[in-house]
């Protein structure tokens, strides 16, 4: 597919100094690109690469334009344009309906014609899928569980009894929604099983990674919301609550029953206590513990011990390298305040 300069402008609404019939055919990096490709600039970081760069054309802010070598397309928010583009230069790949031989489909469940469901799928006795629901490779629907229209299941995807996910929701890979959450009960001279007889409501516009695991509720449902976007690698526990349009980068783990709100932004391997609610609009360093409710909105890091405003975080983190040394020069002031005391 090829776009046009002036249709990328036009459609996304960005100013173009450059050629409108100038066209391109794919997106690349600016160190990477060539005379067919788009890039984008978004980070200063990368502000070097610029002029030299060989693309037809850049997506960047105003700021930056001048100094722009090739056509310009101007705005303030240059990687969500990218974004756009890039998925108009390379879309999925489109739905091929029908049930392969080779996928296993109970006679309870109802899976519309528009569908597309893989080799070695498997979708159990009453489950419900929406319009153009493609089920990938190995993929397994539980029963009784509803997948939305335009909901996409890539391959070796476990959902599992009872679940609901919603509409144009992506789960990638490996990803697993709905298995028992870790519900045991001490019971000498070992552990019980707790029944885990909750489910798993996902909202619409969902995006979960590759090998990520959701659990069940042990009561009540495991509920991600809407536009809620979760990295590869990630732990949710049962009955934990994440917001709308909250992220979630890779490795972080939430134990059970948390909550997190709405608009949040968590950072990797994040680790999240359970039973404790985190408001909405609060932004996790990489690798902070939470351990106690956070109700103010803000930027926080640390561990548990001493999760704090990130700009005091940042500079005690600085600090904790200088400990060795301050606590040298401290015994020294203190022997000299003892030498000093004595004298008088």
């Amino acid at each position: 597919m090829t776009l046009t300069l002036g249709h990328i402008a036009s459609r996304f609404g960005c100013e173009l100094k450059g050629d409108p019939d100038a066209s391109v055919s794919h997106v690349a990096t600016l160190q990477g690109a060539s005379a067919d490709s788009i890039a984008f600039l978004a980070n200063a970081a990368y502000r070097g690469q610029l002029e030299t760069t060989g693309a037809a054309a850049v997506i960047l802010t105003a700021a930056d334009a001048a100094a722009c070598p090739t056509a310009a397309l101007i705005t303030p928010n240059p990687y969500a344009i990218y974004a756009r583009v890039a998925a108009q230069l390379h879309p999925a790949r489109p739905l091929r309906p029908g049930i392969h031989p080779a996928a296993t489909v109970a006679d309870e469940a109802t899976v519309p014609d528009s569908c597309e469901v893989g080799p070695g799928a498997v979708i159990e006795s009453g489950a419900m899928l929406g319009e153009r629901v493609c089920i990938g490779p190995n993929s397994m629907v539980g029963r009784d569980s509803r997948v939305g229209d335009d909901t996409r299941l890539m391959g070796n995807v476990s959902v599992c009894h009872s679940v609901r996910i919603g509409a144009r929701c992506l789960l990638h890979s490996g990803c697993v929604i709905g298995a028992d959450g870790f519900g045991i009960a001490q019971d000498p001279p070992g552990w019980t099983k707790v029944p885990q007889v909750g489910g798993v409501e996902m909202g619409d516009d969902v995006e979960i990674g590759a090998n990520t695991t959701i659990d069940r509720g042990a009561i009540d449902d495991t509920v991600i919301c809407e536009g809620v976007k979760i990295d590869n690698q990630v732990q949710i526990a049962h009955n934990v609550r994440i917001g709308a349009h909250t992220v979630m980068a890779a490795l972080t783990g939430v134990s059970g029953s948390a909550t997190i709100g709405a608009g949040c932004m968590i950072g990797g391997a994040s680790i999240i206590a359970g039973h404790i609610g985190i408001c909405d609009n609060v932004t996790l360093a990489a690798g902070t513990g939470v351990a106690n409710s956070i109700k103010e909105p803000g930027v926080y890091g640390g561990w548990p011990a001493n999760v704090d405003e990130i700009g005091r975080w940042r500079k005690n983190v600085v600090r904790y390298g200088q400990l060795d040394e301050m606590a040298r020069r401290l015994r020294k002031l203190e022997k000299q305040l003892a030498k000093s005391a004595g004298e008088e």
